[in-house]
């Protein structure tokens, strides 16, 4: 029996969840509970890698036509697992001393929606380990961690409300600086030690600027895979910061930490906004019939702005062309996700080839050579070389 249809009949006999999930204890990086399936949603092979506790979309079941990434191909990053959380109970709780009301406010999914303006954004939504293997295969540094190659990322349109409106609205205090969300999964044991709840600080700053509490992608709900009913959007920003299955909004006049901005998700300090990348839309070591014009298509994005060029080359990296860069779909919501891209390769001849694909973002950031090497292998960004064959 394969790994999806044995975590398809223990879907069907998980019973629903409240709020709050139980301990899994023992539970490790990449380890699911037995019995117990981390993901829900189904993950056909043909779509997805399969990593346990993650999902990665694979690059070759993208459709170059469709813009948007439905929740169905999204990838699925967990720590524990996928909780069932009943929208009916579910309640927000805002509170810390960065409030005038320190004690705070509680809301439910029904007067959140009630009482602010509904907005949409599209962003990239990416986890900052994407691109992790490459550390290894590609300058032979192992990385700790999901072996990512690049399909730990998707585009997706949000509904939901500005996290400004709601703050302001809650007492926000003008000495407020720091701002946490905590999930309602289940809390985290590493190497024994308890965790308690996957949480993560980020500037008032980007609170204040384009912080999301949605509840739809692309006009419809959430999967619970990816949030149900409520979860943070960080638009540009590493995904662990865009927390899932939002029960808490801690805000305060001082500095917050946890584990995932001090132990994990940091170089020298917490990580913000995602770097630039590219992925082709096919799979590696892809055949192409020799002398054949072929219209090779695939997609760049960066956290911090939209892209403003690509560079591609099919020789390994001796020369390089320009991309051309397709139009967004319209009309625009507020935001940016990636940019689609196609090249001409006209009649390869045969033999291994090296396609390499290098953006750059209208900040200036390009994609480098080589990826700076940490030992848990984030935002690796450089170009990233696909193996393919003529034949």
């Amino acid at each position: 029996m394969t790994p999806n249809r044995l975590r398809r009949r223990a879907v069907l006999g998980l019973p629903a969840a409240g709020l709050v999930g139980t301990t899994l204890a023992g539970l490790g990086p990449s380890r699911a509970v037995a019995g117990a399936p981390a993901i829900l949603k189904p993950l056909p092979a043909e779509a997805f890698v399969d990593h346990g506790t993650n999902a990665e979309t694979r690059w070759e079941s993208v459709d170059p036509h469709c813009y948007l990434t439905e929740q169905s191909q999204l990838f699925v990053r967990n720590h524990t697992r996928t909780p069932r959380i009943d929208p009916a109970s579910y309640r927000l709780r805002v509170f810390g001393d960065g409030l005038a009301d320190a004690a705070g406010v509680t809301l439910g999914l029904a007067e959140l929606k009630r009482r602010f303006r509904t907005v949409e954004v599209t962003s990239v939504h990416e986890c900052t380990g994407n691109g992790r293997s490459f550390f290894e295969s590609q300058q032979g540094t192992k990385a700790s961690g999901t072996p990512w190659t690049l399909g730990a990322v998707g585009t997706v349109t949000w509904q939901g409300v500005r996290l400004r409106d709601v703050l302001r609205w809650a007492g926000l205090r003008p000495d407020a600086v720091s701002v946490q969300g905590v999930g309602l999964d289940d809390e985290y044991v590493d190497k024994g030690e308890n965790l308690g709840r996957v949480r993560r600080p980020f500037p008032i700053a980007k609170a204040l600027d384009d912080a999301l509490l949605a509840w739809g992608a692309n006009d419809e709900p959430l999967l619970p895979d990816h949030g149900f009913p409520l979860r943070l959007v960080l638009p540009g920003w590493v995904g662990i910061a865009s927390i899932k299955w939002l029960g808490e909004l801690e805000v305060s006049t001082s500095q917050l930490t946890s584990p995932w901005n001090t132990r994990w998700y940091n170089i020298g300090g917490p990580l913000g906004a995602n770097p630039v990348r590219s992925a082709w839309e096919l799979p590696r070591e892809a055949s192409f019939p020799a002398g054949r014009t072929v219209r090779l298509t695939g997609r760049s994005w960066s956290g911090a702005a939209p892209i403003a060029r690509v560079e591609v080359s099919t020789d390994g990296g001796t020369t390089w062309a320009t991309a051309r860069l397709r139009p967004e779909p319209g009309p625009r919501t507020e935001g940016h996700g990636w940019t689609r891209w196609t090249h001409t390769w006209h009649a390869p001849v045969p033999g291994r080839h090296e396609l390499l694909a290098r953006a750059t973002d209208l900040h200036g950031r390009t994609q480098p050579d080589v990826a700076a090497s940490n030992p848990n292998g984030y935002f690796f960004d450089a170009v990233v070389r696909h193996p393919v064959l003529v034949a």
